[in-house]
Parts: structure tokens; sequence; C-alpha cells
């Protein structure tokens, strides 16, 4: 067993790994934001990460293998970081948590909306963005015509935020 985790229990192991809040929220913003260089992450972080937590989160994000950090060949003083196989798997946590969420607690409509399609949408649909997840991040081809699932989940938001301001 790696010496850094102190137990054999799963979800314990998982804590472990993902058990602070700005770990979640860097693979969420990467996952549902398609933010994957460090500026955007910290710029258009809703939560108002501080960058030396967003430094550190990365760095251990990619320690651990649930990001991958490459060379952004458009700039040679960026990175570009991508989901791997281990966080695209958490994609029915993540609907898991949003349905848990809008039910318990007061969610806004504007930032529930894609929890409420991913709960809506079931397996099915989780299954389908993992697949598109695997296409951006990890180089897996789709079948032509594919709908995407992200974009579905964005124009919700755009939709209920516009709706909110009177747009």
């Amino acid at each position: 067993m790696d010496a850094l985790l102190r137990s054999g229990c799963p979800i314990d192991l998982t804590l472990e790994i993902l058990g602070d809040r700005w770990s979640l929220i860097v693979i969420r913003d990467i996952m549902f934001g398609n933010r994957r260089h460090f500026r955007e992450l910290l710029q258009k972080s809703q939560e108002g990460i501080a960058s030396n937590i967003l430094a550190d989160r990365l760095k251990r994000l990619v320690e651990r293998g649930l990001l991958t950090r490459e060379n952004d060949p458009t700039h040679k003083q960026k990175a570009v970081y991508s989901l791997t196989e281990m966080s695209i798997d958490l994609v029915p946590l993540f609907a898991h948590m949003g349905a848990w969420g809008r039910k318990h607690l007061p969610v806004s409509e504007e930032l529930s909306i894609r929890a409420e399609l991913l709960e809506d949408g079931g397996q099915e649909l989780w299954g389908d963005f993992m697949d598109e997840l695997r296409a951006e991040h990890l180089g897996k081809v789709l079948p032509p015509g594919t709908p995407s699932v992200l974009d579905r989940l964005t124009e919700a938001y755009i939709e209920v935020a516009s709706r909110r301001k009177g747009g």
C-alpha cells in the first residue's frame, strides 16, 4: 500500500485523494467548464480559489494520476491540464453529489441546472459524457455526428443565467 495512504478502506482512500474541497472544484471546472489552463481555472473560479491553492491542487492531482500536465504547443510558458480515466470515472460521483445537493441544500437554479440534467439523464447520459471527455482529454474517437453532452449542459446553464438576468 502507498506509504501516504493510511487505510485500506475504499471510502477513506477516496477521501485521502479527493477529500478536500479544492481538488473536487478543480476537477469540476476542468470537466464541466473545459478550463484547461492555470489562468482559466484561477480567473473563472466562482469560488475564488487562491493561486497558491490552485497550484498546489493541480500538482497534487497530477501526482495522484487524476490529471496530466503537458506543455501547451501554442505557448511555451503555458501548460494544458487534462483529465485521466481515473478522473473521468468521477462523472457518476459528481452526478450523485449534484442530485444530493439539489435535494437537501438551497442551490440556485442557475448553478444546479447541469446537475438536474445529469440526474434526469441517468447512467446513459453519464456514459455519453464520459465518452465525450475521453475524446477531449484522452484522444479517443467518437462516431461522427455524436451530440455533445457538454454543449447541452452549457446551453442549459446559459439559458437559465440569461433568464435570471432578464435577457
